[in-house]
């Protein structure tokens, strides 16, 4: 019964992290989405700011350094880049937030679907980090490895449950 009892508490505590790995990302998700539209509206508003401010610096002649490049960096972002910024956090965030509910709603097709995606974002994420070094970039491409392993584990619970249910 011992054994049982340690397999089921195995399988519980792997369920719970496994939904609180998806919340996880359906926030993470969610702020993609808003902060995509953000940039989208707002890139202009925050390069006419920035213009403007640098603009007044730079006349004064104080801190001219700092503003040049502040000034230029604003422009880069409010170029065709922010246009691939806004539409690329959009979409990543979108595709986590539908295939978090699809797991929610307990579809079947979505748990391969996740493991797939969420590996691609892992293959990029790691092409990034040879150009970045970026740490964060390690954090969570370990993060999504957790992630996959977790959603296999769920999705052969799912089949076995669904297995059970028709024999009955």
């Amino acid at each position: 019964m011992k054994k049982a009892a340690m397999k089921h508490l195995r399988e519980s505590l792997l369920h719970s992290t496994f939904e609180f790995g998806i919340t996880v990302k359906a926030v993470d998700g969610l702020l993609e989405i808003i902060g995509g539209a953000l940039l989208w509206f707002k890139s202009s508003s925050i390069n006419e700011l920035v213009q403007t401010a640098a603009q007044h610096e730079l006349s004064r002649g104080e801190h001219a350094f700092i503003f040049t490049h502040l000034s230029n960096a604003s422009q880069k972002l409010a170029s065709g880049s922010t246009m691939f910024a806004s539409i690329y956090l959009a979409t990543h965030g979108l595709v986590k937030l539908i295939l978090v509910i699809c797991l929610w709603l307990n579809r079947l097709w979505a748990y391969p679907m996740t493991m797939a995606v969420f590996g691609g974002f892992m293959a990029y994420q790691i092409l990034r980090y040879t150009h970045t070094h970026s740490i964060a970039l390690l954090l969570l491409t370990f993060f999504d490895a957790i992630l996959i392993f977790l959603t296999w584990k769920e999705f052969q619970r799912q089949k076995l449950l669904r297995a059970e249910k028709e024999k009955h």
